[in-house]
This record gives structure tokens, C-alpha cells and sequence, in this order.
């Protein structure tokens, strides 16, 4: 690894000691679905996302409520705080995961491809402070 690299590679590590991150991937929901709800809780306060998130009747909000728990557990775990009044929802980001492809039977002896999609979300929590 040249010096450039190395550098910029210890200035990574450094961040993500101060960052909160859970990850969520191979989640077997369609990437466009999950970004309508992630979509809602970018940039909230992590107490309201969570009261939202428990509100919304999309299937894609279960799993992305137990992602935010897992990231304020995380958050808890490094910094040794327990008051999350503070935190906030920095980042969340959806992208494309693995993708199954099927065939479904058609009319007159043909096939149509069927791409059950799957995603990956990551979640960055930040403090106000």
C-alpha cells in the first residue's frame, strides 16, 4: 500500500471511531420500497424517527426500526453515554443487494424473467454535539 493510501486509509479509521453505523444487508425487499421509508427518517431526531417508524404501515418499516435500535445500541456500546436525546439520523443510504432471477411461465410456450430483488442499508447516527 503506497503512502497516499495509507494515510488516507488511518483517516477512515479515525472517522469511523466517532461514527455510529449499522448495517442491514440482504434485506428481501425491493430497494425502491425501502428507500420510501428510509426516506422519511433522514435527518430526524432519533426518538422521533423511531415513533415514526413504529407508525408506518409499510413492511419495510419493521425492519428498518430494528436497524435505528441496533445503531443507537452501538452508539451506546462506544461511547458509554445512555442519554440519546442528542443523536440524530446523519446518513441513510439503500443500495441494490443480490438478485434472484426466476422464470415465470407465459403464454404460448414462452417464459418471462422475474428478478426478486433484494437490498443493503446502512445507517450513520451523529450527535449533535
Amino acid at each position: 500500500m503506497g503512502k497516499r493510501k495509507r494515510i488516507k486509509a488511518d483517516q477512515t479509521k479515525e472517522s469511523r471511531k466517532t461514527q455510529y453505523v449499522a448495517e442491514l444487508v440482504n434485506v428481501p425487499t425491493s430497494p425502491r420500497k425501502m428507500r420510501l421509508v428510509t426516506d422519511l427518517v433522514r435527518g430526524m431526531q432519533v426518538e422521533k424517527a423511531l415513533h415514526t417508524l413504529k407508525f408506518t404501515s409499510k413492511e419495510a418499516a419493521g425492519r428498518v426500526e430494528k436497524l435505528l435500535l441496533s445503531a443507537i445500541s452501538n452508539w451506546e456500546q462506544k461511547s458509554g453515554n445512555t442519554d440519546a436525546s442528542t443523536l440524530f439520523v446523519k446518513e441513510i443510504s439503500v443500495d441494490g443487494g443480490r438478485m434472484l432471477k426466476r422464470l415465470q411461465t407465459a403464454p404460448q410456450g414462452r417464459a418471462h424473467r422475474v428478478r426478486k430483488r433484494s437490498n443493503h442499508v446502512t445507517l450513520v447516527l451523529d450527535s449533535k454535539n
